[in-house]
């Protein structure tokens, strides 16, 4: 399995529902050979059933999956080649690590000593060969979820799908295994799959995410893209922490839109998107893209400090506007020492570009 290039996967407009409750409505993604796409989003968003409709568990009332453009839909879960590590590992008891990485080799008839061969090169791939003659139940939750790995890569699978698989595991083996993922990928070429509901992990472990919301993708695009430049109000609050400011279009043109926010300010916004003078608007901004001033200008707005608190090399203040909205804002500990008495304003740091969302979608 070494070095292969991996299978490119697509989705073509999938739909399927359960009774009356679409899981998954009409969703299309095209994954790169070699590329990790993660599925975030929260509980219910249809990402597990997109999983599974991958998978072969689940036949959709509509669309289509390809491998390497070849569609898959006809195939059962079984010739599908596809492999799949689930969160509760799915180990058998009752066999040893050599025995459970075996498995799928010998259901597929692999003559034995290829077998053998393959068990022990997995097996050091995922740093377990002193523990080939263990139970399940004498290692570790990471050993464990090591042991699911190296049986699913064993029969060479064309696309890897990960469902939950760090959920039992404690924050600190959580890194370890995000991290021996990316090594693997990068080692042999993975196209893989990854659902979670946890945004750092899709941040640190996709190349691409696809964000998902009532059965539809609102956003797929690189981590850093979904970050600073999220397609929909949705993303941006499911992604990263944000504050939204409301406020009213005055007027946009030329990728610009003049804004007066209620809490108090005047503001030239950076946004392709079009916006009808005096609509309602939502201006949605980082923490880290507020900054603190001492004295007041037409592009900020008065501010009341309720917290400051320290946050590592950081301060995080916590603020409220004179309209009622609460804002998080944090900036390094030695950029500004504020006075608890001291009047302030919030204003956007130069080089913010934050989102500016149509109202209507909150």
């Amino acid at each position: 399995m070494t070095g292969t290039r991996g299978h490119t996967l697509d989705i073509v407009a999938v739909t399927h529902r359960y009774g009356a409750v679409t899981a998954v409505a009409d969703v299309s993604l095209a994954v790169r050979a070699g590329e990790i796409v993660a599925l975030l989003g929260p509980s219910g968003c249809g990402k597990t059933t997109l999983l599974r409709v991958v998978a072969g568990f689940v036949r959709p009332q509509a669309g289509s999956v390809r491998i390497d453009g070849a569609a898959i839909d006809g195939l059962p879960a079984n010739l599908r080649n596809v492999g799949i590590v689930f969160q509760n590992y799915a180990l058998f008891p009752h066999m040893t690590v050599a025995q459970n990485v075996a498995y799928g080799l010998e259901a597929r008839g692999r003559p034995r000593a290829e077998v053998r061969r393959t068990v022990e090169t997995f097996l050091d791939v995922v740093r377990l060969g002193d523990f080939r003659d263990r139970l399940p139940r004498q290692l570790s939750g990471g050993q464990q979820q090591r042991v699911a790995l190296a049986r699913a890569l064993a029969v060479e699978p064309t696309v890897l799908l990960l469902d939950e698989p760090f959920n039992a595991l404690d924050k600190g083996l959580r890194l370890d295994m995000q991290i021996e993922i990316k090594r693997l990928q990068r080692q042999f070429g993975l196209t893989a799959i990854l659902v979670t509901h946890d945004q750092d992990e899709a941040m640190s472990v996709a190349d691409r995410i696809a964000v998902m919301n009532h059965g539809r993708v609102e956003q797929f695009d690189t981590p850093v893209n979904v970050y600073d430049r999220p397609a929909t109000l949705f993303v941006s609050g499911f992604v990263g922490t944000t504050n939204l400011l409301r406020g009213r279009a005055l007027e946009a043109k030329n990728g610009c839109a003049v804004v007066t926010l209620d809490a108090g300010a005047r503001l030239t916004v950076r946004t392709e998107r079009a916006f009808t003078a005096g609509v309602p608007v939502v201006l949605s901004a980082r923490p880290e893209q507020l900054c603190l001033y001492t004295a007041p200008a037409p592009e900020r707005w008065s501010v009341t400090r309720r917290l400051s608190v320290p946050l590592g090399p950081n301060t995080m203040h916590d603020l409220e506007t004179r309209d009622g909205a609460t804002l998080k804002l944090i900036e390094p500990r030695h950029a500004y020492g504020v006075d608890a008495k001291e009047e302030v304003w919030c204003g956007l740091r130069p080089e913010a570009e934050p989102g500016l969302f149509d109202a209507s979608s909150i």
